[in-house]
């Protein structure tokens, strides 16, 4: 599972408002935290940037790494 959630709530921001500052949907931002919808590269570089992090530290779990999950 991804962080998105994670970094949403200790920014302290909405759903809503993480949309449209990644120029998607609520539903979209939803769905990533879900796990049910898979960001685009572009999206994960702009996630990534918002955040002030790294892609695979939003998407990939450190235990997950090299072991093909």
């Amino acid at each position: 599972m991804n962080k998105i959630k994670t970094y949403r709530m200790a920014a302290g921001i909405s759903q809503e408002a993480l949309a449209e500052e990644m120029d998607v949907t609520r539903q979209t931002i939803i769905s990533l935290e879900k796990g049910k919808y898979t960001a685009s590269l572009n999206l994960a570089y702009k996630l990534a940037q918002y955040f002030d992090t790294t892609i695979e530290d939003i998407f990939f779990s450190k235990s997950g790494i090299g072991k093909g999950v």
